[in-house]
């Protein structure tokens, strides 16, 4: 890995939101600058007009291309440089759009490399619409912009647990239909790799939460645990997946199971993320899991209530960075010893049992050990 600090890339999110206040909070703090090169892709004015508003110090540096980026500063990069209305507190189509503007440009300079990851500020999906954003949020773009036919998965996480979904933003009439084996276990394996790659765990337990209550009574209340979600389990072992399952995700919950797996899979948005927001104590955040660039964003949204107010709370994002950071270093070392693997292993042609062996060096030739006698 080249010997700089890591390159954070910032999408400012929905301009009438806490966007730009909670990432002035996390880098007021000079350590932060320390640990990483942030470049916020945003607007210099809109910036100024929340510096103002907020009336804290918030020093940046323009600059009009992630090159120009320098350690030790927290970089702005002109996205767009127009007049744009800052309505604080009021969803609206251009905020939107200026999200959107952001959100672009960093997707290409990813593309040239300019950057080592990216931490989204939050966004309004219904105001994002439009303009080449036709999305239910941020995972879905990054999988369709950045996922090069890979599928992502959207992980919460917090010191507590992790919680990874199946399906996502889904309205809830169409779950049932989602949930299928072959979901489960494509969910299942991502889930696991991104625990071993991305998290460093050897060999992680992931716990399988059931659709129904009561994980169905036996067919009494359904039948996806017995057609689909028991069948994934045992699949899902048989490849090498310590998966368990599936349980009721009220007792699982309520009685702190989630204390005795690496990561929790639930089958539907609402059934893992409001068990996760109630024993979260602010410091969640969202990871995007199964993606070549790595991604991370609060764990709450654009907070309208509040912004402008300097209320905000800045934890989850500054912990957005700090997972940001960690899956970055934890990728490469997990990377390297793959960079470099043993010579490729062949079949002996006289071994009829198709037995692998090490490749060896070659023998001397007969001439070549004669003339060294």
């Amino acid at each position: 890995m080249e010997n700089r600090k890591i390159r954070v890339a910032i999408t400012h999110g929905d301009t009438n939101g806490i966007g730009y206040e909670v990432i002035f909070k996390t880098f007021a703090e000079p350590a932060m600058l320390e640990l990483c090169t942030p470049i916020i892709y945003g607007s210099p004015k809109v910036a100024a007009y929340h510096r103002n508003a907020l009336g804290v110090q918030a020093n940046f540096t323009i600059i009009n291309s992630a090159e120009e980026a320098r350690p030790g500063r927290l970089n702005l990069l002109t996205v767009f440089d127009e007049e744009v209305r800052v309505e604080l507190g009021a969803p609206s189509e251009e905020a939107g759009a200026a999200a959107l503007k952001a959100l672009e440009r960093a997707v290409a300079d990813y593309k040239e490399g300019l950057f080592d990851v990216l931490v989204t500020a939050p966004i309004n999906k219904a105001d994002i619409q439009g303009g080449g954003f036709s999305f239910c949020g941020h995972t879905e773009y990054l999988e369709d912009r950045l996922g090069e036919g890979r599928k992502a998965l959207m992980i919460l996480l917090n010191d507590l647990m992790r919680v990874a979904l199946v399906t996502t933003h889904l309205p809830v009439k169409d779950i049932a239909q989602a949930v299928t084996k072959d979901s489960i276990v494509e969910k299942a394996v991502i889930f696991n790799e991104s625990l071993k790659r991305d998290f460093r765990l050897s060999n992680p337990r992931i716990a399988v939460l059931a659709l129904n209550p009561h994980a169905g009574d036996d067919g009494l209340l359904g039948t996806e645990e017995q057609q689909e979600i028991a069948p994934a389990v045992k699949e899902l072992n048989d490849r090498g997946v310590r998966a368990f399952g599936p349980y009721a995700a009220d007792g699982f919950f309520g009685h702190g199971g989630y204390e005795l797996f690496d990561g929790v899979l639930a089958m539907y948005h609402d059934q893992g993320l409001a068990p996760f927001k109630a024993l979260d104590r602010g410091e969640g955040v969202n990871y995007t899991a199964g993606l070549p660039v790595v991604r991370t964003s609060p764990d709450h949204g654009t907070a309208y209530g509040i912004a402008g107010k300097n209320k905000a709370d800045e934890a989850s994002f500054r912990h957005a960075v700090y997972l940001a950071l960690d899956v970055f270093r934890n990728r490469a070392e997990y990377d390297e010893p793959l960079a470099a693997p043993l010579e490729k292993l062949y079949h002996e042609k006289r071994d009829d049992s198709e037995k692998v062996r090490f490749n060896i060096p070659k023998k001397v030739s007969a001439d070549k050990s004669s003339s060294d006698k």
